[in-house]
């Protein structure tokens, strides 16, 4: 039989997941569940994705804002005056860890980069910040002169939300003093203190590299806060704070631990049931940008923080319209479907840099894997935080 059908994801419903339950079991059941009542076959290399979010509540990692607290003023010795440097905007990721900074301190100088944070959230409109001649690289903005320049209330175009007044309430809220200071360059908060928590994911180690070389006397990030239990609490020992979601007014969900030991039970538990190869991986945020809001999704630290062996490297894959305008131009119809699949089941085994390759996604499987996985689940009421992928590393000569 002639195949008509290449990749497909089916997003899987779980029961609501909390603390202590046995996520494991949970998801190898509802994959054979769906199975068979939806009556397709698991095979070979189908992929199974877990969200973060499910992996995380099922162990119980999770942080208050007084664990926040007390970890910032260990790791910085007591110093109640220090610096925040470019955290992104967001009411969900970083204003519950702004307020357990908070409590560490008494005054707190926090540095926003602007026209938008690193994954494209907006302080100002670009445009108007063009038509001022303000220079991003170089050009210091007190909170003062960018109320004066921009108005007193600037919203963000999607979620309404004015973030330099919504991060000073929440400072102010928890009795400490705010300084607020829009720059690019990380060695601008230096003139305020040499004590500097860098709150930004994925440049994180570029700013702590240029704050370490300009003096700074301690130079933190998110990454270096939760790493271990506080009287009993979660932790993420890799990654700390980064990837962490509002669970509720006082606590935060981190993100999970001891991902390996997780998706390697996972593919164990579904080769008992089928007897197949499935990979497993724990996904987060997708890879990839809103052409008109202009954010990057990824505000998570990776797209999967764990994975099984089997989806390790970038795929191999030619271009199918290029091999049709090239070398297969004089050939048509069947014969060049034929053609087609044989200079498939030829291919060198790494066809990086090649012509034929050209166009083809030079990124990591597992970034195309879980972004794929969170635009099925969706970030809402989908109830879907397993994915079934099936047919993936499949290709055009696969019958």
């Amino acid at each position: 039989m002639v195949r008509t059908v290449g990749t497909v994801a089916r997003g899987i419903r779980l029961p609501i997941i909390k603390s202590g339950d046995d996520l494991v079991n949970i998801v190898v059941q509802a994959v054979k569940t769906s199975a068979e009542t939806e009556g397709y076959q698991l095979r070979d290399h189908d992929v199974v994705g877990i969200t973060e979010s499910a992996v995380a509540r099922a162990q119980g990692n999770y942080v208050t804002l007084d664990d926040i607290a007390l970890d910032v003023r260990r790791k910085f010795n007591g110093n109640e005056e220090f610096g925040i440097i470019f955290p992104i905007l967001s009411r969900n990721r970083f204003s519950i860890i702004l307020k357990g900074i908070a409590r560490a301190a008494k005054k707190l100088y926090l540095q926003l980069g602007y026209p938008a944070d690193e994954v494209g959230n907006h302080l100002m409109p670009i445009e108007k910040m063009d038509e001022l001649g303000l220079n991003p690289y170089t050009d210091i903005l007190t909170e003062e002169k960018y109320r004066e320049l921009f108005g007193q209330d600037v919203k963000h175009p999607f979620t309404g939300m004015d973030y330099v007044q919504m991060y000073r309430e929440l400072v102010e809220a928890e009795g400490v003093e705010l300084e607020i200071i829009l720059a690019n360059d990380p060695r601008v908060i230096l003139n305020y203190t040499p004590y500097v928590l860098a709150a930004d994911v994925h440049s994180r180690f570029r700013t702590k590299r240029i704050l370490q070389g300009a003096g700074a006397q301690i130079v933190l990030g998110l990454d270096d806060i939760c790493t271990a239990p506080i009287n009993g609490s979660g932790y993420n020992e890799k990654y700390g704070l980064l990837g962490s979601n509002k669970a509720t007014d006082t606590k935060t969900k981190l993100f999970p631990r001891d991902g390996e030991e997780f998706v390697t039970a996972v593919q164990k538990g579904l080769r008992e049931i089928c007897g197949k190869q499935i990979e497993v991986l724990i996904y987060g945020d997708g890879a990839f940008k809103d052409p008109v809001g202009g954010i990057w999704e990824l505000a998570d630290p990776v797209v999967a923080p764990a994975f099984t062996p089997g989806l390790q490297g970038l795929p191999n894959e030619v271009k199918l319209k290029y091999l049709a305008d090239n070398q297969l131009q004089d050939l048509s119809g069947e014969a060049c479907q034929n053609a087609i699949k044989e200079y498939i089941r030829q291919k060198k085994a790494n066809m990086k840099g090649t012509s034929a390759s050209q166009g083809t996604t030079p990124r990591q499987l597992t970034d195309l894997l879980g972004s794929l996985c969170d635009l099925v689940s969706g970030s809402g009421d989908k109830g879907t935080p397993v994915v079934l992928i099936q047919g993936y590393f499949d290709n055009y000569a696969t019958e």
